[in-house]
């Protein structure tokens, strides 16, 4: 079972009802659309390390730390606690980004593979999201085609139990100011420039841990 204790030491110290993936045909956007967006939601002068139109705090904005050894490069862990993901480096480190995961009850922890990677997605809410929000999911039952304001936002990483996609996400989101809550229907959201930079770096076929949401001891590391 994954614990906290299992986790990452740094230098200085989604899911019963979640997003999911359209089941109809769909207009995909260009090459050239696909620019315009990436253009349209990253900030001028972008530097992943200081760049904050959002808000956040600065805890949260993608830092290189030291990853507890043993931990296999390429995998993606996500202390659901700290609102961190971190993405494994060889060498010994981890880019570590600020995250958003499920609401109560909405977050799930587990071991999955991501197995499919794309941009500029689709989105369809599940029945369950329906059921519980109809003002806010009913609108979209037919599926939300790609955009800025898409659900999934900029990118998405699909998070498969062997053949089976859980409809688990991680993706960008169009509210970046969610970022660092309890906020989504159980996927783990970030900052749409942040994960345009993960998406460069994670190979399909790697494991993403999601941990759980109530650790079992203080990590004040995780506070710097």
């Amino acid at each position: 079972m994954l614990t906290r204790r299992h986790f990452i030491a740094t230098t200085a110290a989604m899911f019963s009802a979640p997003l999911a993936g359209p089941a109809f045909a769909n207009t995909w956007p260009t090459g050239a659309e696909k620019a315009a967006w990436d253009a349209q939601v990253t900030p001028p002068g972008y530097n992943p390390t200081t760049s904050n139109p959002w808000g956040l705090h600065p805890r949260l904005l993608p830092q290189r730390v030291e990853a507890r050894p043993g931990l296999l490069p390429g995998d993606i862990h996500v202390d659901a606690v700290a609102r961190y993901l971190y993405h494994i480096e060889e060498g010994g480190t981890a880019m570590r980004y600020g995250v958003a995961i499920g609401r109560d009850g909405l977050y799930e922890p587990g071991t999955y593979t991501i197995k499919r990677k794309v941009e500029w997605p689709h989105w369809t809410p599940t029945a369950s999201m329906i059921e519980r929000s109809p003002d806010t999911y009913a609108q979209f039952a037919d599926g939300q085609e790609p955009g800025p304001g898409n659900a999934l936002g900029s990118r998405a990483l699909y998070l498969y139990i062997g053949d089976r996609d859980t409809y688990l996400r991680i993706h960008g989101t169009p509210q970046p100011r969610s970022i660092g809550s309890r906020a989504s229907s159980g996927c783990v959201r970030m900052v749409m420039p942040h994960i345009n930079d993960l998406y460069e770096q994670v190979n399909t076929g790697v494991t993403a841990h999601l941990y759980p949401a109530e650790g079992d001891g203080p990590m004040t590391a995780h506070t710097s």
